[in-house]
């Protein structure tokens, strides 16, 4: 790894660990603030999985790897990494809306704190791997960002 791929990544971790460890959950005040809490959350989480399509896509084989789509993706999933923890700052468990979030999420807010980072370190490595525009590092590094999505989901997500 060179010199500017380790300070790409020293520079995300540094920056992950210090947005998600300053957040703290606060509950929702209102049935209103939860609803608009919950909308908010949904909208990180749509939009991370609107760029995990065509990374998964690559990944398996049915279109073709690009390592300008894949960075572009990764970059997208790096920055919206990082607005997680502020977007899951309202704990909306005591209120009846609609997600699909469970409570863990607020009850167990070191091991959250820690899947967000590992997503954000998986995304920079695939950042590298696309700009080194080697196929087989581009395959593994979308596996990397989709193993950290699915061991959160299978955590912090109702099945």
């Amino acid at each position: 790894m060179n010199v500017l791929k380790k300070s790409l990544l020293a520079i995300t971790v540094a920056t992950s660990l210090v947005a998600t460890t300053a957040v703290m959950a606060q509950s929702a005040s209102s049935e209103k603030h939860a609803a608009k809490a919950t909308e908010l959350r949904q909208s990180i989480f749509k939009l991370l999985g609107s760029n995990m399509g065509p990374l998964g896509a690559m990944a398996k084989g049915k279109v073709p790897v690009d390592a300008k789509t894949a960075e572009k993706h990764a970059i997208r999933i790096n920055q919206l990494s990082l607005m997680i923890a502020d977007y899951t700052r309202t704990d909306t468990s005591k209120f009846d809306v609609k997600t699909e979030a469970l409570a863990k999420i607020w009850q167990e807010p070191d091991h959250f704190r820690k899947d967000i980072d590992k997503l954000t370190l998986a995304s920079t490595n695939l950042i590298a791997a696309a700009k080194s525009n080697d196929e087989s590092a581009i395959k593994k590094a979308i596996g990397g960002v989709g193993k950290t999505c699915g061991g959160c989901h299978d955590h912090f997500k109702k099945d």
